[in-house]
């Protein structure tokens, strides 16, 4: 809510992609007919209105902090003061989106920021609510403990010739210790709100902390704690992008196939670790080989599966070795030829989606 008026636009209005973390697994509220929940949040500042019967209230009461409105006129008087909000920390990258609906490009800012910034504990403390609705495994986290930083995007705005700022979204970052001297930062929570998907937000959020971290000679390389989906399908993007002009990615050392070169290269100038390397490299080939030709086709297609075999590898010697103690060896031999046809099935699935996927970083890459 930036304006009053935004209370009935149901344009400003988005639903939650999770409530059993506050309801239940069931995300049932029992004893109620056509009940409507409505929760309020000033677009900068993150204060609450919440309008529901009692009992909903106690369970929102769990994941709120104190202070919020319980009424909607309260929560307008609220908006006034939106114009003294300014974001909080240092200010590390300003970019545009051109806005179609408005015809103008809108302009947004990317700030890091700690605890010690004032007024920041209580907005964090606020903003994280939002992670119950949209993260489905969402826990809050520690700010006591110094070594996590926050990273904001806010969009900024003119209104009546003041310029006001809304909340984007966020990502929180831990920084692990790593013998003897080194940080390995662990990106933990990253949530852009529903209205500002599909925008590019979280490219540009990502590259930004990327960017922040690569200039620190004690960063190691940077990770992310049980990625999501989305997730590696951004981080493919941006590291693509972050790699495709280092010299090591150039089209006739892709051709060479996978290097030291390329891991050293990545994680001392772009904090990128080996795996995460390995990815790039696969994308970057499959951009610079004609799969229309038979031979660089087949080149491709062999290295991958030469990486995607290993697991089934592994998972084909436990069982032989499981079977040995089990079952006769005529047995043993047959359900392993058995196995081995259904794991090369399994193995050209695997490739089939990878390249899939490939072609949609390499696709949103050349629009970029």
């Amino acid at each position: 809510v930036r304006f009053p008026e935004d209370l009935e636009d149901d344009n400003t209005t988005f639903n939650p992609e999770y409530s059993h973390q506050v309801f239940g697994d069931d995300e049932v509220a029992f004893g109620y007919k056509g009940l409507k929940i409505l929760l309020y949040y000033i677009a900068g500042n993150q204060k609450f209105d919440c309008v529901e019967a009692d009992d909903v209230e106690s369970k929102i009461r769990e994941i709120i902090p104190p202070g919020f409105c319980t009424n909607t006129d309260d929560f307008v008087s609220l908006l006034e003061k939106e114009v003294n909000f300014k974001p909080f920390g240092m200010l590390l990258h300003t970019y545009s989106v051109h806005n179609e609906e408005a015809g103008e490009d809108i302009t947004y800012q990317i700030y890091k920021a700690d605890m010690t910034c004032p007024g920041f504990r209580e907005y964090h403390e606020r903003l994280q609510t939002f992670l119950m609705w949209f993260i489905e495994t969402a826990s809050f986290i520690d700010v006591d403990d110094e070594r996590w930083n926050y990273f904001l995007v806010f969009e900024k705005y003119n209104k009546d010739g003041a310029t006001l700022f809304a909340t984007v979204g966020y990502m929180t970052v831990y920084n692990y210790y790593v013998y003897p001297d080194k940080t390995r930062p662990r990106v933990s929570q990253m949530l852009i709100l529903p209205p500002f998907q599909g925008e590019g937000h979280g490219a540009q959020l990502l590259e930004t902390v990327h960017r922040y971290y690569m200039s620190s000679s004690a960063v190691l390389d940077i990770t992310a704690e049980d990625p999501s989906e989305n997730y590696v399908k951004l981080r493919d993007f941006v590291l693509v992008k972050l790699c495709q002009d280092l010299l090591c990615f150039s089209p006739g050392k892709l051709m060479q196939g996978f290097s030291q070169e390329m891991v050293m290269e990545a994680q001392q100038k772009l904090k990128i670790n080996k795996q995460h390397t390995r990815r790039v490299y696969e994308i970057l080939r499959l951009r610079a080989t004609d799969m229309g030709d038979a031979e660089q086709s087949r080149s491709y297609r062999l290295d991958v599966k030469r990486r995607l075999i290993g697991p089934y590898k592994k998972k084909q010697r436990e069982l032989a070795k499981m079977r040995r103690c089990l079952r006769p060896e005529e047995l043993t031999n047959q359900l392993n030829q058995i196995d081995l046809n259904m794991q090369h099935e399994q193995l050209e699935e695997s490739f089939q989606q990878l390249v899939s996927d490939y072609r949609r970083v390499l696709e949103r890459l050349a629009q970029a």
